[in-house]
């Protein structure tokens, strides 16, 4: 077949298709019903989440060979919601800010009225974004009974910074994670690289229980818990890390954290893996074992290594089992730190739409060089406070976040949006799709490629859609 009337033929066919698919979507059993206009948010060029003129859905004289389906009815995971990790780091540069000027930062970051971070990560002891290396039983010998347990450090600022982000938020849901137990509890005696002793597991599992009790007992409860900040990385002791086997990790889930928790009668779940994609294959054996089945509410995600596919994989295994993306931020060093909204917005949709609950971003804060770090990694924060002028600078990523936190609610629901077709250009454009408990939908397009027009069908309706290049855009309707 020649080429040009193999193209004709697969236009022909797209069309057809779409045809199909736009006939059936009028036999979804919820009659689609628009009380009125399609609210618009976009960022591209010197706009940044900025209200957009709306839009509003018509029946179609044609479907575009590459129209994007939204069928409703394919509801998929609950939201939890969004956010970023209030690491030890975070909280000492926000405390550094006065009172003044601090309220309306913390208000911008986590009011439901505003950015609405909701699911924030903080950490057991120190990561590598912390102002030193420190656990909660600093001791020269090993202290099973922990004796010298104590939460002092963090009673000087990150306790506090976390009481005022559940103030600006009380519908904030905070897990927490360990890069490493105490370096007693480990072969080389240091919070640096390493793996842990199995002898350690049960006093372990009671500092897990001091660390929940003691954080609850100071006004911040922790809702969940994942036994080990990258499991599969030791950092080459370079950082505060802890190797993790398979087997130690299911052992200490089921036979240790879970009865210690149960025990002390807490709530906290508990989350396996806290790691990359390319580990799905983990993730499904420890799944597989019915103690650690029964001991464990999930898996935690990274998205350094590997596609977000693996987090379906996982699902459809087990979809029972809930899935959180718990780390990723932008890197302060490179030149487009506060424009690359379109690259996180396309990475969270595919995250979205591979049955993930929630995103959570690495340091919510950090300064201008993005410190306090002890670890080797550059990372920025989603926003940076200047060390001299306390000036906010806000990073692509916090402005992907708007375009998702300000709109999708705790409680909605993922449904499917199905690209028709394909015309060489279809790759270009990412979509997701939410239907809030308010009964209000919220679509979020993100363009990587140049400028065009999209068209969105919804059962017998459709709605035209420009995008410009390098865009994002959030549509908000009832």
């Amino acid at each position: 077949m020649k080429a040009r009337s193999r193209r004709n033929f697969l236009k022909t066919a797209s069309v057809s298709a779409a045809a199909i698919a736009l006939s059936r979507t009028t036999q979804i059993a919820h009659a689609f019903q628009s009380n009125g206009e399609v609210k618009v948010w976009g960022s591209f060029r010197d706009k940044r989440h900025a209200p957009l003129a709306s839009l509003a859905w018509k029946k179609p004289t044609d479907v575009a060979a590459d129209a994007i389906q939204l069928d409703t009815a394919a509801q998929r995971q609950e939201i939890l919601g969004f956010g970023a990790a209030i690491t030890e780091a975070s909280a000492y540069v926000l405390s550094r800010l006065s009172d003044a000027e601090r309220a309306p930062v913390m208000h911008d970051l986590f009011a439901p009225d505003a950015m609405n971070l909701n699911v924030c990560r903080t950490c057991i002891g120190a990561s590598d974004y912390a102002t030193k290396l420190y656990s909660y039983d600093e001791s020269p010998e090993p202290d099973p009974d922990l004796k010298k347990f104590t939460l002092d450090y963090d009673k000087q600022y990150y306790l506090p910074m976390l009481r005022e982000a559940r103030k600006a938020n009380p519908e904030l849901f905070l897990f927490s994670s360990p890069w490493s137990p105490p370096g007693w509890m480990k072969p080389n005696n240091s919070m640096l690289g390493g793996a842990i002793r199995r002898q350690s597991f049960d006093p372990y599992a009671r500092y897990f229980v001091k660390f929940l009790e003691g954080y609850k007992a100071e006004g911040v409860e922790v809702n969940a818990v994942t036994v080990q900040n990258e499991t599969d990385a030791e950092q080459e002791g370079r950082m505060p890390a802890c190797l993790w086997a398979q087997e130690q990790e299911m052992e200490f889930a089921a036979k240790f954290l879970s009865p210690a928790i149960q025990k002390a009668g807490l709530n906290a779940k508990i989350w396996i893996l806290d790691h990359n994609y390319s580990l799905w294959g983990r993730a499904i054996d420890e799944l597989s074992d019915p103690d650690v089945y029964n001991a464990v509410d999930g898996v935690a995600w990274h998205g350094y290594v590997g596609g977000a596919s693996a987090m379906t994989r996982v699902h459809d295994a087990f979809p029972n089992k809930n899935a959180y993306w718990t780390e990723g931020g932008p890197d302060i060093t490179q030149p487009n730190y506060q424009t690359d909204f379109t690259n996180w917005s396309d990475q969270f949709n595919g995250i979205l739409n591979n049955w993930a609950r929630s995103i959570t971003a690495w340091n919510v804060a950090l300064d201008e060089k993005g410190k306090p770090n002890i670890g080797p990694f550059p990372c920025g924060g989603v926003i940076t406070i200047d060390n001299a002028s306390h000036k906010i600078t806000r990073s692509g990523q916090y402005w992907a976040f708007a375009h998702y936190s300000q709109h999708i609610k705790r409680g909605a629901r993922v449904f499917a949006t199905n690209a028709l077709g394909d015309t060489g250009t279809g790759s270009a454009i990412s979509h997701s799709g939410f239907r809030n408990p308010d009964g209000s939908y919220v679509v979020v397009l993100a363009n990587k490629g140049s400028e065009r027009q999209v068209q969105l069908l919804l059962s017998d309706q459709a709605l035209t859609v420009d995008l410009p290049a390098d865009s994002v855009q959030t549509l908000h309707w009832s």
